[in-house]
């Protein structure tokens, strides 16, 4: 049952993840979420967060921002990245993980996403037939639906820690 919230991979960060080899690999977009994926909730990009964006535009990749907040922040967030966007995205609904891959022109099989929420982000991408990859929140302050949904989190995150050791 709580399989449907694992994610494929689970990382300390973002800014550690191969996007070299992925690319390698031959993936070709990817989605992702803003908010303690990126930076900080509700900061703007930062330095490393413009570096990775152009390192992956470099590489070839397709990318999509995709965020539940409102696009006063998303589009904020995305002027200093330069990428597609899709806000108030109803996570997890897959439908705009649908929409982000049709602009990127990608599809389940060569497309990758990265978040830090399980019951939004990777369900949906689970839901969406994509790769997921969650990393560990950036910054412990976080909105208050968001801190009580980290205490369930902990207990899909101890079941799926369980089954990597088999």
């Amino acid at each position: 049952m709580l399989k449907k919230f694992y994610p494929g991979e689970y990382v300390d960060s973002t800014y550690e993840i191969d996007f070299d080899g992925l690319y390698a690999q031959g993936y070709r977009g990817i989605i992702f979420d803003i908010d303690n994926t990126l930076v900080p909730h509700d900061a703007p990009a930062d330095a490393r967060a413009r570096g990775l964006f152009a390192h992956l535009k470099e590489l070839g990749f397709a990318c999509t921002l995709l965020s539940n907040n409102k696009e006063p922040r998303v589009k904020t967030f995305n002027d200093a990245v330069q990428v597609s966007y899709i806000c108030k995205a109803g996570k997890p609904k897959p439908g705009n993980y649908r929409l982000a891959m049709e602009r990127m022109g990608t599809d389940t099989t060569n497309t990758l996403f990265v978040g830090d929420q399980v019951f939004t982000d990777i369900y949906g991408a689970n839901l969406a037939g994509i790769r997921s990859v969650l990393v560990k929140p950036i910054h412990p302050k976080e909105e208050i639906q968001i801190v009580l949904k980290r205490y369930l989190e902990k207990i899909v995150l101890f079941f799926y820690k369980r089954s990597c050791v088999k």
